[in-house]
C-alpha cells in the first residue's frame, strides 16, 4: 500500500521567516525559545486566535507561523478555553501568546499556572504600568506571582529547577495604545523585564482622534515613535497588520513582531469569498 504524504501547508506570501525555518521541533517554553528569538531581534510573523477554539488554533499550529496569539480582551476566551488551546498547539512549532483582558496580576496568575510563558498585555500607559506587568509574572523577590507547587505550567511538579528557573523564562509585551503611552514609550521600554513594545493600531487610531483610520498620518508618525523608542532601547518592537502591505510597510520600519492576520479573519473573508463565486 502507498505512503501517504500530507500535502504541503501554504505559507503567508513568502512572509515565512528564517526563525520558522530554523524551528522544525515544537515549540520549547522551558527554556523559552520564543523569548531568545524575540530578544535576538529575529522577524517573527504571527496569527491571533479569535474564535476560542481548540480545533481552529490547531489549523493555525499547523501553519507553521512563528507564534499565535489567544486572545483574551477581544474574544470569548476563559480558563475552560485556553487550555484546550495549548493543548492543541502542543506539537506546533507555533509559540502560544496570550492577551489578558487587562493588566490584572490576579488574572494573570491564573494564565501563568495553565501554561502561559508569553503575554501581550493592553493598554499599559506608563512604566509604572509597565513594572506591573512584569511583577505579575515574576515570583518573589523580583515580582508578586503566587506559588502553587503543583500546576500545567511547571508539569504539574515534575520540572526540575522550575522555580528557580520560572522568572527568566517569562516574556512581557506591552501594548502601546493611546497618546500618553505614546508619549511615555521610551520610559516603558526602559522597564526591567519589558521585552518588547507593541502598538495596538485601531485603539491609538481612535486615541488620536481617527477612528477607523490607523493610516492617516498623525497616527503613522506615533506608530513610528513607538519602534524608534523601542530601538533607543534595544528592545524589539511589534504591531497586528492584516493588510500584506501594511504588515510589509512595519517590517521595514522596523518591526520584527508582527501579526500578520485572525482565524475570524480568515474564516470570515473565506467563507464570502467562497460564497461570491456562486452568485448569480
Amino acid at each position: 500500500m502507498p505512503t501517504l504524504v500530507a500535502p504541503p501547508v501554504p505559507t503567508p506570501h513568502n512572509l515565512l521567516t528564517p526563525a520558522a525555518m530554523n524551528h522544525t521541533s515544537p515549540y520549547q517554553a522551558f527554556p523559552n525559545r520564543f523569548k531568545r528569538d524575540l530578544l535576538a531581534g529575529k522577524t517573527l510573523i504571527g496569527c491571533w486566535s479569535s474564535l476560542a477554539s481548540p480545533i481552529t488554533t490547531e489549523v493555525l499550529g499547523v501553519a507553521g507561523f512563528d507564534w499565535i496569539l489567544i486572545d483574551g480582551e477581544h474574544s470569548p476566551n476563559d480558563m475552560g478555553t485556553y487550555i484546550p488551546q495549548l493543548m492543541a498547539l502542543k506539537d506546533s512549532v507555533s509559540a502560544p501568546v496570550v492577551r489578558p483582558s487587562w493588566n490584572n496580576p490576579v488574572e494573570i496568575k491564573r494564565l501563568l499556572d495553565a501554561g502561559f510563558y508569553n503575554f501581550l498585555v493592553p493598554f499599559v500607559q506608563n512604566a509604572d504600568e509597565a513594572r506591573q506587568a512584569v511583577a505579575a509574572t515574576r515570583y518573589p523577590p523580583q515580582g508578586i506571582r503566587g506559588v502553587s507547587v503543583s500546576q500545567r505550567s511547571n508539569r504539574y511538579g515534575t520540572v526540575p529547577d522550575y522555580f528557580q528557573g520560572a522568572n527568566d523564562q517569562m516574556c512581557v509585551v506591552v501594548q502601546i495604545e493611546s497618546a500618553t503611552a505614546v508619549n511615555a514609550a521610551p520610559e516603558i521600554a526602559a522597564v526591567e523585564g519589558i521585552d518588547c513594545l507593541f502598538v495596538g493600531p485601531s485603539d491609538l487610531a481612535a486615541g488620536l482622534g481617527h477612528l477607523g483610520n490607523a493610516n492617516h498620518p498623525e497616527v503613522q508618525a506615533a506608530i513610528a515613535r513607538v519602534f524608534a523608542a523601542a530601538k533607543a532601547a534595544g528592545k524589539p518592537s511589534g504591531i497586528l497588520a492584516p493588510v500584506e502591505a501594511e504588515a510589509r510597510r512595519y517590517l521595514a520600519m522596523g518591526a520584527t513582531f508582527v501579526a500578520v492576520g485572525s482565524d475570524l479573519g480568515v474564516f470570515r473573508t473565506g467563507t464570502q469569498a467562497l460564497r461570491d463565486k456562486y452568485l448569480a
